[in-house]
């Protein structure tokens, strides 16, 4: 599985979404997170495991404590397969409007352009 799959998969979560959310606030342990949410210390250890092994977020151990922060890297391949379609659009646009300022290509119509308006009632 590609890495942006990964993370997609694991964002695909509503509650370790939430520990992302909880966790850009900064580091926090696995009882501080569980106490914000409705689930159980060990369901957000498992949650947190899914997390660390896609590579979302890392974690340091303090004695019998494990503090969790966000690791900023895990979201790198997701946004650059998300940067490749905005790239892809950009140069798409520039492609037309260099073959529209020599006059060879017309704009491309939107879907809601084909029909015609709904006449008034």
């Amino acid at each position: 599985m590609e890495t942006y799959e990964a993370v997609l998969e694991a964002l695909g979560d509503r509650t370790r979404r939430q520990i992302m959310q909880r966790l850009r606030a900064g580091p926090s342990s696995v009882s501080e997170l569980a106490a914000t949410l409705p689930v159980s210390r060990p369901a957000v250890s498992q949650h947190l495991t899914v997390l660390r092994l896609s590579g979302l977020v890392s974690y340091e151990e303090f004695g019998t404590r494990n503090v969790y922060r966000l690791d900023p890297a895990g979201l790198s391949e997701l946004r650059a397969w998300l940067d490749g379609f905005w790239e892809t659009a950009l140069d798409r646009y520039a492609e037309w409007v260099r073959q529209d300022s020599v006059g060879r290509v017309t704009p491309p119509r939107r879907e809601q352009e084909e029909h015609p308006p709904c006449p008034a009632t």
